[in-house]
């Protein structure tokens, strides 16, 4: 592969090596975080695509990461689900974290939800709490759009006023409560890992305004508004971060957690699915 490849080039050698093994077309998109991406599996008449199979989409080297591309239904929805992300601290350039969502747009998805683990800022709340993101802080040091503008994929200067289309998240909300499951609300603080933050800089964001922190997400939404996708994001509160809660962070925490949650997540993303399925 070669550096100086356009990501327009790359989209479409890996759109192309996609469409040469499912002729699905997806109407959804889902990109499945830390733990979460047991709900692939469930998808009927799944198909499963190896990233290290498909090019430009390198496999995540994170527990708790599949690593597939997976098409399937839920109900009569056609839905194409990101099992598994790479990430920033990885070492994988800005382009790399968000070529995978800019293939869901280019497959053709009316919308994407993006899920994440993330790291609670509020001493009220608990571990297993989920929360629908409702704006974001980039403080990653990076951004998917630096460099000269892809004219083919949208305007130089994206608008973030609406990042988390309101429509997808009043449905997000309207699932929760038809199923009983408690959502929360709040700002996702997105910095770059892969050392868990301080407790000076919990205290930081929670000036700043966010009620969650985590390392994923924030790239990925603004790559898919760029593209015009309208987006929701969902994070599984699977700690209490740094000074708020007791005891060291553990990465098997993060994923213990996000699958206790893992039967009431599946419920939520299948309702959601379709409901967003219908628009």
């Amino acid at each position: 592969m070669s550096e100086h490849q356009s990501v327009v080039t790359r989209l479409e050698e890996t759109v192309n090596a996609i469409r040469a093994r499912t002729r699905l077309a997806p109407r959804v998109g889902v990109v499945l975080g830390s733990g979460l991406g047991a709900f692939a599996d469930a998808l009927r008449e799944v198909q499963k695509i190896p990233y290290s199979e498909i090019p430009h989409i390198p496999p995540p080297k994170v527990i708790g990461h599949a690593g597939n591309l997976c098409f399937g239904h839920v109900d009569d929805v056609p839905v194409v689900c990101m099992q598994g992300r790479v990430h920033l601290y990885e070492g994988h350039p800005i382009w790399q974290v968000v070529h995978g969502v800019r293939v869901m747009a280019r497959l053709g998805v009316s919308c994407v939800l993006v899920t994440n683990a993330a790291g609670g800022l509020e001493a009220g709340w608990a571990a297993g709490d989920l929360m629908i993101v409702t704006d974001h802080l980039n403080l990653m040091g990076q951004h998917p759009l630096l460099g000269p503008n892809e004219d083919a994929l949208g305007t130089r200067f994206p608008d973030m006023t609406n990042a988390y289309d309101k429509a997808l998240r009043g449905k997000l909300a309207a699932v929760s409560a038809a199923e009983k499951i408690p959502l929360r609300e709040g700002v996702y603080a997105a910095l770059s890992g892969p050392s868990y933050e301080t407790p000076a800089e919990i205290r930081m964001l929670r000036v700043l305004g966010a009620q969650a922190v985590g390392m994923s997400t924030v790239p990925e939404v603004i790559a898919l508004r760029h593209m015009r996708v309208p987006v929701a994001a969902l994070s599984c509160i699977t700690n209490l971060a740094a000074g708020v809660g007791e005891g060291e962070l553990d990465h098997a925490e993060v994923e213990a957690t996000a699958k206790a949650r893992r039967e009431d997540l599946q419920r939520l993303l299948r309702g959601w699915i379709v409901e967003a399925g219908k628009a």
